[in-house]
C-alpha cells in the first residue's frame, strides 16, 4: 500500500497494564514437569489403597481361619473389615478420578506443545459444520483438516464444539470490546482453563443436555402432595410389623401379606414409574458429572461483563447449583436401585421406595427442571469459551484490534495468515476505507490467495474479540461475505457457470439493506475473456453502487480500468520476479498493476510446452 496512506492506529483496547506476554512453551513444559510428578504421587498411593484392600480382605478370612468359632469376635471383624473397606474403596474411587485427570491434563500440555510446533492434524476437524452456501466458511477453510477449527478448538462437550462452530459462523458484529475482555480473561486463567477442560473431556454421560431438557419440559407428574407422607408413614408400618414379628405378636403371615399389600400400591403405578425408570436411567450418568464442571465454574469470580452475566445463572438459586444437581444424582442413583431385584422387591413391598423416589424426581423436576437449559446453555458458553482463551494465549505476540473511529474500514500493519508457519510467514500492511473497492492483481502463486483468506480470517476472528495475526490493527466491525470457491453441482444439474451466477446473486441480494466486507477471488471464472471483462465490470460497477466495500483478485488487468473511472476504486498487486531462470516470490503487496505474468514460464519451466 502507499506508504503515504500510512495513518496512525486508534487503539482503544488495550491488554491491562499488569499483563505480562509468558511464552507458552515454557509454560506448558513446566506443567507437564509437575503434573507427571503429581501423577507419580498419585500412582503410588492408588497402589497403597490397593494392597490395603487385599490386606483387610486377608486379615478378616485370617481371622475367620484362626478364630472360627468364635462368632461374637468373627461378626465384629467382619463389620469392621467391611466399614475400613468401604473407606478404602471410596479413597481409591476419589484418587483413581483424580488420576485420570491428571492424565487428561498431560495429553492436553503435550497436545498443546504439538500445536505450537505446527502439528494439530489429530485434533478434530469439525467437518460436519461446512456449510457450502455459507458466507464465507468453505472459503476460507474454516472447518475441516487444516482449518481455523481444527487449530483453535479446544472444547471438552459435544455442545460446546457446536457453539464455537454456531460462533465461527455467525457473522455477528455486536459487543466486539465486551467479546475482547471476555477473552483477555480467560487467556490470563491458564490453569482453570486447563481444568475446566480436562474435567470437560473425562465426561461420558449416556444422554446429551438436549435430551434431558426435552424430558423436563414434557414432563407431567402423576404423583400427588400425599405422597410426601405415605411412603413414611407406610415404612413406619413396616418396621411396625417386623418388630412384631419378632416379638411374637405378629404372624410371619401377616408380614407377608402387609409385604404384598406395599407391593399392590406400588404395582398400581407401575407403568408409569417403569416409564420413569427409562429417563431417569439415561440422566443418571449425565448429573452426575456434570456437577463437577458446574462448581468449578462456582469456584471462581469473573470480572468481564459477558462472563459474569453468564455466570449469573448459577447464582439464581438459593443453594449452589453444583450442589442441586448432586442432589438429583444422588435421587436418581437412589431410584435406580430398584433395579436390584431383591432390594426393588423388599423396598416396594415394605418402604414404597419406587413411588418415594418419583414424588422427590418429580419435586426437583417443578423447581428446578425449568432452569436446567440455562445450566447447560451456560456450560456450552463457557466450554467455547475456553477455546478463545486458550487461543489468546498460545498468540501473545497477537494483538487484539482497535476500533476506528474514521472513514477507515480495516488498516492493519504486519498482516499474517495463523495457520502458516511462523517461521517463514510473510506479513503485508494493509488499509482500506468505508466503500472502497480494491482490485489485486498478481502472477500464479504470487501471493493474492492467501493474502484474501488472510483478511477474511482476521475479520472473523476481529469480530469474534479474539487477538489477530499482526502487529498492530483497527477497524469497524462488519460483516463477511466471500466468493473464492465456487463449484458445479452434478446433483443439482448446475454447471460451474450458473453456480457462480447463484453466488454473486447471493451477494448482491445480502449487500441490499446492510454493509458487507465482500472478497471475491476472480468474477466470472466460467465464461470467455471478452465477456468476462464486460460482464466483471458490470458487476464492479453495481457493487459501487453498494454500501459495501471488499477486495477482488483478478487476472484480467481491464478490471483495473476502472480506478480511472471511480474513486473509490484503486488497484494493487503481487508479483514475480525471474532470476537466473527461476522463479521468486516476495508476497508483498504493493500500489499498482502487475505487469509480470508467468503462467508461460512455468509452463516451460515444468517441461508442459516447449
Amino acid at each position: 500500500m502507499p506508504r503515504g496512506r500510512h495513518l496512525k492506529l486508534i487503539r482503544i483496547f488495550t491488554p491491562p497494564e499488569n499483563y505480562s506476554m509468558q511464552d507458552p512453551g515454557t509454560y506448558y513444559e513446566q506443567r507437564l514437569k509437575a503434573l507427571k510428578e503429581q501423577k507419580s504421587q498419585v500412582s503410588r498411593k492408588l497402589l497403597g489403597y490397593s494392597l490395603s484392600r487385599l490386606a483387610v480382605f486377608v486379615l478378616f478370612i485370617a481371622m475367620i481361619y484362626f478364630r472360627f468359632g468364635d462368632w461374637l469376635l468373627i461378626v465384629l471383624s467382619g463389620i469392621v473389615s467391611l466399614c475400613l473397606f468401604v473407606f478404602l474403596v471410596l479413597r481409591f474411587n476419589r484418587l483413581q478420578y483424580q488420576n485420570n485427570k491428571l492424565k487428561a491434563l498431560i495429553r492436553l500440555n503435550e497436545m498443546e506443545l504439538q500445536v505450537l510446533d505446527g502439528q494439530f492434524d489429530q485434533l478434530y476437524a469439525g467437518t460436519e459444520y461446512e456449510e457450502g452456501e455459507h458466507h464465507f466458511a468453505r472459503d476460507i477453510d474454516l472447518f475441516g483438516e487444516g482449518s481455523f477449527f481444527q487449530y483453535a478448538n479446544r472444547t471438552g462437550l459435544k455442545e460446546g464444539r457446536d457453539m464455537l462452530a454456531r460462533w465461527l459462523l455467525s457473522n455477528h458484529i455486536e459487543q466486539v470490546k465486551l467479546k475482547q475482555f471476555a477473552v483477555q480473561e480467560l487467556r490470563d486463567m491458564t490453569e482453570w482453563r486447563q481444568d475446566f477442560t480436562a474435567t470437560a473431556s473425562l465426561l461420558q454421560a449416556d444422554t446429551d443436555p438436549l435430551q434431558l431438557t426435552r424430558w423436563f419440559r414434557e414432563y407431567k407428574p402423576f404423583l400427588n402432595s400425599r405422597f410426601r407422607i405415605l411412603p413414611v408413614a407406610f415404612s413406619l408400618l413396616s418396621l411396625a410389623f417386623v418388630f412384631g414379628y419378632f416379638m411374637n405378636q405378629i404372624s410371619g403371615w401377616g408380614v407377608v401379606l402387609w409385604l404384598f399389600t406395599g407391593l399392590g400400591i406400588t404395582g398400581a403405578y407401575l407403568k408409569r414409574i417403569n416409564s420413569m425408570s427409562v429417563s431417569a436411567s439415561r440422566a443418571l450418568s449425565t448429573f452426575q458429572q456434570y456437577h463437577k464442571l458446574i462448581a468449578l465454574l462456582e469456584s471462581v469470580s469473573f470480572q468481564s461483563e459477558l462472563l459474569s452475566k453468564k455466570q449469573e445463572i448459577y447464582r439464581q438459586e438459593q443453594d449452589s447449583v453444583s450442589q442441586l444437581v448432586r442432589k438429583f444424582a444422588d435421587i436418581l442413583h437412589a431410584f435406580d436401585q430398584r433395579n436390584n431385584m431383591i432390594f426393588g422387591f423388599l423396598g416396594n413391598g415394605f418402604l414404597l421406595w419406587d413411588l418415594y423416589q418419583v414424588y422427590r424426581i418429580e419435586c426437583w423436576i417443578q423447581d428446578h427442571g425449568d432452569k436446567v437449559e440455562d445450566w447447560f446453555e451456560a456450560l456450552s458458553y463457557f466450554d467455547a469459551s475456553v477455546s478463545l482463551g486458550n487461543f489468546a494465549f498460545n498468540h501473545p505476540d497477537y494483538h487484539f484490534p482497535g476500533l476506528s473511529t474514521d472513514k477507515v474500514l480495516i488498516r492493519v500493519k504486519g498482516a499474517g495468515h495463523p495457520l502458516l508457519d511462523r517461521r517463514r510467514l510473510v506479513t503485508n500492511d494493509f488499509q482500506i476505507s468505508e466503500k472502497e473497492f480494491q482490485i489485486i492483481t498478481g502472477a500464479n502463486m504470487a501471493g493474492k490467495s492467501t493474502f484474501l483468506r488472510t483478511v477474511s480470517l482476521l475479520i472473523v476472528m476481529a469480530n469474534l474479540g479474539l487477538p489477530v495475526c499482526a502487529s498492530e490493527m483497527a477497524y469497524k466491525p462488519l460483516r463477511l461475505v466471500t466468493s473464492m470457491r465456487t463449484a458445479d453441482s452434478l446433483s443439482r444439474h448446475e454447471s460451474y457457470f450458473f453456480s457462480e451466477l447463484k453466488r454473486l446473486k447471493f451477494i448482491v441480494d445480502e449487500i441490499e439493506d446492510e454493509p458487507y466486507f465482500i472478497i471475491l477471488d476472480e468474477i466470472l471464472k466460467g465464461t470467455n475473456s471478452t465477456d468476462k471483462a464486460r460482464g466483471s465490470r458490470k458487476f464492479l460497477d453495481r457493487l459501487l453502487t453498494s454500501t459495501s466495500a471488499g477486495l477482488i483478485a483478478t487476472h484480467d488487468l481491464s478490471l483495473c480500468e476502472a480506478a480511472d473511472a471511480h474513486e473509490q476504486v484503486s488497484n494493487f498487486y503481487f508479483d514475480a520476479t525471474i532470476i537466473e531462470d527461476e522463479l521468486h516470490f516476495d508476497y508483498q503487496l504493493k500500489p499498482g498493476i502487475c505487469q509480470n505474468m508467468n503462467a508461460s514460464f512455468l509452463l516451460k519451466k515444468m517441461r508442459i510446452v516447449d
